[in-house]
């Protein structure tokens, strides 16, 4: 495996995650457009080139600001890192193929969307409408799966997610119905069972443990983008494997 090229798709993913830290925080408040440079969003001072280096500005200035002195949300250089990574990850799994141009849009929808969910508990329109042509045209000239599966599963995650907050009264979010259903049209029935699997494993895992240690109590509103981005992931990467394994066994 060329070491250079794993390296080159990593810092793409630092200096693109830390772009798309700014587009997740900023679509939600409707300034992406009016404001033009990177600013801190406690004292509004314009950042200079030297705090705009991915994960280095912050570790070099120890998480605080230069002009101010607060604290730095630790999320701009973990969801620099990860999408650093996950780029990587999309070159040594699919090599030079179309799929790692999937990969890496399926990617940097995720981190933006994450990046939203987190920050504000909300998954906006516009970021999902922006990626949905895009994945429309990747179903026509590059499918993942056939029409016919993606339209079941645009419908089985539709459906079964509408249920789901018609029955919980508000347990799941519209946002977390349109996400899902995008998904279920990217990776058909299948794979969205797979996908809708493991979401809901890992929010029970990850909630279980921050209730564990006192860090939400339940009545704590905990936004649910960040389970699907980490189960589509998964099946983008592991899902067919995942599969395999799981008809094996029976």
């Amino acid at each position: 495996m060329n070491i250079f090229i794993i390296t080159l798709f990593f810092i793409y993913g630092l200096v693109l995650g830390s772009f798309y830290n700014v587009v997740g925080l900023r679509i939600p408040e409707g300034t992406f457009f009016k404001e033009k440079h990177s600013y801190c969003y406690t004292c509004k001072r314009t950042l200079g080139w030297s705090e705009l280096i991915p994960v280095l500005s912050y570790l070099f200035q120890k998480g605080k600001c230069k002009g101010c002195g607060n604290p730095i949300s630790p999320i701009y250089p973990i969801i620099e890192f990860i999408t650093g990574l996950l780029f990587a990850l999309s070159y040594i799994l699919f090599g030079w193929t179309l799929m790692t141009m999937v990969s890496l849009i399926m990617v940097s929808m995720i981190v933006i969307v994450t990046v939203s969910d987190v920050a504000y508990q909300k998954i906006p329109n516009k970021i999902l409408l922006f990626f949905l042509p895009i994945f429309i045209l990747i179903q026509i000239f590059l499918p993942v799966v056939t029409f016919q599966s993606a339209l079941i599963g645009t419908i089985m995650a539709f459906t079964l997610l509408l249920a789901i907050i018609i029955l919980s009264k508000g347990g799941m979010g519209m946002g977390d119905l349109k996400y899902f259903t995008l998904f279920g049209f990217i990776f058909g029935w299948k794979l969205f069972l797979l996908l809708f699997l493991l979401s809901t494993i890992y929010g029970a895992l990850v909630n279980g443990v921050l209730l564990a240690t006192n860090k939400v109590t339940r009545k704590t509103k905990v936004p649910f983008g960040p389970y699907i981005g980490a189960a589509a992931l998964t099946v983008l990467f592991f899902g067919n494997q995942l599969l395999d394994l799981y008809l094996s066994l029976l």
